[in-house]
């Protein structure tokens, strides 16, 4: 799952006039907006002749964004069968299996035509615990297993953590999957004291042979923003962290940023570049997220599935 840093405080401490701008830049080329179909100006090139589509096999939705839905009204079964007839092939799994065990859950997936091709796991408490995560991956068939958040302002902690994911994903590797680090903003925000953030501490750390990234766009792009480092340009930030990583970047979660808050929008609503971001570099799952849906966790699937659908690069 997504966890945010620091919450709303941070997020709008991050504004500045150029987001406005964007902002507004945004609004006014946005299309189809109402229908859930928005694209900022920059990426309202979505019908030019010649550009790329996200292929529709790479879509994916990580749960998280719906877990409302999942665990009230109208329930997992329901809310994973709507996902379904939007035209999601996959899901990025989280909060767990709701009642099911790994075979029965891949049954029920099989059965609506979806595939769990990823997963959003902790660090594991011991031996036995890594055994049966990378059991139940496999048995679900997914392709990609992700730690998706840790924090700390101790820089040994980071080391540690990268030393434990090294191990995880020998082992993952040994089992055929491959094995992620999810990021927030405040791995390029913490400063150790000595100049050192934790994003400097996993790309050293982390085994490249090993371990890839799952770029969170948003977080990277809040993240440069509130460091400073990319006020003036931030999805050139972004592509920066991503070409200069040692780790390979095989899969994106694709949320939007609001202009006039600095929080997440459903995609197409807000001010980033995401054709841009595709162009310097693609990926093998684009996974569309919210942590905080606009209007209905069912209306931001739908919206941020059709958004990449029509979106050319």
């Amino acid at each position: 799952m997504c966890y945010g840093f620091d919450g709303q405080a941070a997020l709008r401490q991050s504004l500045d006039r150029r987001d406005l701008l964007r902002g507004s830049l945004a609004a006014l080329a946005g299309i189809g907006l109402a229908s859930g179909l928005g694209a900022t100006a920059a990426q309202a090139g979505g019908h030019h002749h010649g550009r790329r589509p996200v292929p529709k096999e790479l879509i994916s939705l990580q749960l998280w964004t719906v877990r409302d839905a999942l665990n009230g009204s109208p329930g997992y079964d329901a809310t994973l069968a709507h996902l379904a007839r939007i035209g999601y092939p996959r899901v990025e799994l989280a909060l767990g299996y709701f009642g099911r065990t790994a075979r029965e859950l891949r049954r029920f997936l099989d059965g609506i035509g979806i595939k769990a091709s990823s997963s959003h796991d902790g660090i594991a408490a011991d031996a036995a615990a890594l055994e049966q995560k990378i059991a139940n991956a496999r048995t679900l068939g997914q392709r990609f297993m992700v730690v998706p958040y840790l924090n700390s302002d101790r820089e040994d902690d980071w080391k540690r953590w990268a030393e434990q994911m090294n191990v995880e994903a020998a082992a993952a590797r040994r089992a055929s999957l491959r094995y992620g680090y999810h990021n927030h903003a405040h791995e390029f925000t913490i400063d150790f004291g000595n100049g050192r953030r934790p994003w400097d501490v996993l790309t050293e750390e982390l085994d490249p042979r090993l371990v890839h990234l799952e770029i969170d766009i948003y977080w990277a792009v809040t993240g440069g923003i509130t460091s400073g480092e990319g006020v003036d340009d931030p999805e050139g930030f972004t592509l920066d962290v991503i070409r200069s990583a040692p780790q390979r970047v095989l899969q994106y979660h694709v949320k939007d940023r609001d202009p006039a808050t600095g929080d997440m929008a459903d995609l197409g609503t807000g001010m980033i570049d995401f054709a841009r971001i595709f162009r310097g570099h693609q990926v093998m799952e684009y996974i569309v997220e919210n942590d905080t849906p606009d209007v209905t966790p069912q209306q931001t699937a739908a919206v941020g599935y059709r958004y990449l659908r029509r979106l050319r690069f």
